[in-house]
Parts: C-alpha cells; structure tokens; sequence
C-alpha cells in the first residue's frame, strides 16, 4: 500500500519538474528574415544561462527574448535599433561582442597589454642573464 502511493505520488510530481516548452513555432515571413533572425540571436547571450547565445539556450527567457526580437524585426527594426533596446534592458553583457567605449577598454585591451608586460619582463631577464663575458677557452674537454 505505501509503496503503491510513493509511486502515485512520483507521478503526480513528475510535472512539476517539466520545463515549459515554445507552444507556438516561431512564424516567419520569409528564408532572408529566419537567416537573419538566426544570425541576430546568435550573438545575442541569453541573460539567464551567461554561457549560451539565445538561439541556443532553452530557458523561458530566452523564448520570451527571441519572440521579441522577432516582433522587432517584423516591426521593421534594424539589427541595431533591436541591439540597442536589448542592451538598455540588460545591459553590455547580452553582447557577445561588447562595443569598445570607456567601460570595457580593458576587456578589449587587457590581453594585449597584459602581453607586451610579458615580453618585456622576459626580455629583461634574458638581457641580464646573457650580459656576462664568455670564458676563454682553456683547451680542456668537459
């Protein structure tokens, strides 16, 4: 008896970790706005999973933000004017190519710089240690 309603209640609970699923396909016009349309969600970063593009990710807002831009692209909106709206409303991260400004020059830059310090302390030591005299040669045989 117990275990018949252990197993009713597995069933019952099974839903509850369902994850809701797209009901509706997305509609497109045409090939040119789905090549599109999936050109745009893939440099967009979903803002939930941080790792996935949004034509990747499966989270509920990345459905919700896909719609969205889809609605702006059928609106007449350009890339731009959706990328813009998307990163007043999340912010540079939804990029996955952040614009270079005042706030992310050392995220573009950074590398870079962090490169050229390490070439310069290598050849520092190679200079120092390569500034002694070499010893005459003395006839023996090591």
């Amino acid at each position: 008896m117990i275990r018949r309603l252990l197993l009713l209640l597995c069933f019952c609970a099974a839903p509850a970790f369902a994850q809701v699923s797209d009901p509706t396909p997305l509609q497109f016009r045409d090939a040119a706005e789905e090549a599109r349309f999936h050109e745009l969600t893939s440099e967009l970063r979903c803002v939930q999973c941080q790792n996935q593009s949004l034509a990747d990710s499966n989270a509920q807002i990345a459905h919700d933000l896909r719609r969205e831009v889809l609605a702006q692209m059928q609106a007449g909106k350009s890339d731009a004017q959706i990328r813009r709206f998307l990163v007043e409303r999340y912010g540079e991260f939804v990029l996955y190519k952040p614009r270079v400004s005042s706030r992310t020059w050392l995220l573009w830059f950074g590398p870079l710089a962090l490169l050229a310090l390490g070439a310069i302390v290598i050849a520092r030591i190679v200079r120092r240690r390569g500034g002694g005299d070499i010893p005459a040669d003395d006839g023996q045989e090591w």
